[in-house]
């Protein structure tokens, strides 16, 4: 796992003994049960762990679900971002920490579900183990990942693949609309 493009480069929050601060992006989805609820609790207890500071709240996004049985209800997706010490498996940890408190359960691939927590992207870390993708393999072509991601950080790039802006203008926006109506607490 590289957290820098130069694995040589000294950090000088490493040499005075601080962590240095991390942007974090999480993709936030819900299609069973009360969904705004459920990504409202989410937003929640990400705010409430420790050394996670959260920076930005989307705003709430319907969509078509993606992969999945063909009559899965609609998504409810946000994005948050944040800033972090902490490291990337402390914060896939934690993802599922918050997915399980909500029910979620694993036993179909891309079923439906009370809530999807993922972490998108942890600073410039790039990794590749079998439960820990960084940057999250399918973020770029995910419209409901990059929809609200871009609204939050416009200038947003995911590393390895380019602005976030420039990869929403090839995504398949067909099946987003975003609910001025649904209001996540951001307080």
């Amino acid at each position: 796992m590289s957290t820098s493009p130069n694995p040589y480069a000294i950090d000088a929050d490493t040499l005075s003994g601080m962590k240095p601060l991390r942007k974090v992006v999480y993709s936030v989805g819900s299609n069973l049960g009360d969904r705004l609820a459920n990504l409202q609790g989410a937003v929640d207890a990400i705010r409430d762990t420790p050394d996670v500071i959260v920076v930005e709240v989307s705003s709430v996004y319907e969509t078509e679900p993606v992969g999945g049985p063909a009559d899965s209800p609609k998504f409810l997706n946000l994005v948050i971002l944040a800033e972090t010490t902490l490291e990337p498996r402390t914060l896939l940890e934690r993802a599922l920490a918050v997915e399980d408190a909500f029910g979620r359960e694993r036993t179909e691939h891309w079923g439906p579900r009370t809530l999807d927590v993922d972490l998108v992207v942890v600073g410039t870390t790039q990794t590749d183990q079998p439960d820990l993708k960084l940057p999250h393999p399918q973020a770029h072509a995910r419209a409901f990942v990059l929809a609200p991601w871009v609204e939050v950080d416009p200038e947003a790039e995911l590393p390895g693949r380019g602005r976030i802006a420039d990869l929403l203008g090839q995504a398949d926006l067909s099946g987003i609309v975003r609910r001025d109506d649904l209001v996540i607490d951001n307080d």
